[in-house]
């Protein structure tokens, strides 16, 4: 029996083929990333939306902590009640955005008055600068929370976020001028 030889080239796809539809193919999921994050159900996009109720919740409660200096000093509406109100759309912003839909129970927390929460029911300060001071280091801090948040979020998400994060940060620099 004659020994042969096997063919030169293995029957199947040759390695520089695959090497070049892989690169295709890296190159086809990496243009079309940001759109497929918002459409999926995988991890980024459960991910916008705990990231979007969470960011409600929080100016949900921010709107409850203007209330309450409003309702401690009154002097201080005229000035406080826009900013709130602002708050308030940020809110409404999160939870009905292009992305989700509101659900019941967020629309129902929404209808009036924001609830307070623990962190809304403190004492609000004596003294109207003292208030307002703490309403500006308040806005601060959840403002530099929704920047380091946004950094692990998709387009649409972290492009909202970013938003009110800088409406947050005007909101401090309004609060801390003075009355100007």
């Amino acid at each position: 029996m004659p020994f042969t030889l096997p063919p030169r080239t293995p029957p199947g796809p040759r390695r520089r083929s695959l090497l070049a539809s892989a690169a295709g193919a890296l190159a086809l999921a990496g243009c079309s990333a940001p759109e497929s994050d918002s459409d999926t159900t995988g991890s980024k996009r459960s991910a916008s939306d705990r990231a979007r109720a969470r960011a409600a919740r929080d100016s949900e409660t921010l709107a409850a902590r203007y209330t309450a200096v409003i309702a401690a000093h009154p002097p201080l509406a005229a000035r406080l009640d826009p900013l709130r109100a602002e708050v308030l759309r940020h809110a409404k912003a999160f939870t009905t955005g292009p992305r989700t839909s509101a659900t019941p129970s967020a629309s129902a927390s929404r209808s009036g008055a924001a609830a307070p929460s623990a962190s809304a029911s403190a004492a609000v300060p004596e003294r109207e600068k003292d208030a307002l001071a703490e309403l500006a280091a308040t806005e601060r801090t959840l403002a530099d929370k929704r920047v380091r948040d946004l950094l692990e979020l998709p387009g649409e998400t972290a492009r909202l976020l970013a938003s009110v994060a800088a409406a947050g940060a005007a909101h401090a620099y309004l609060l801390t001028e003075d009355g100007k």
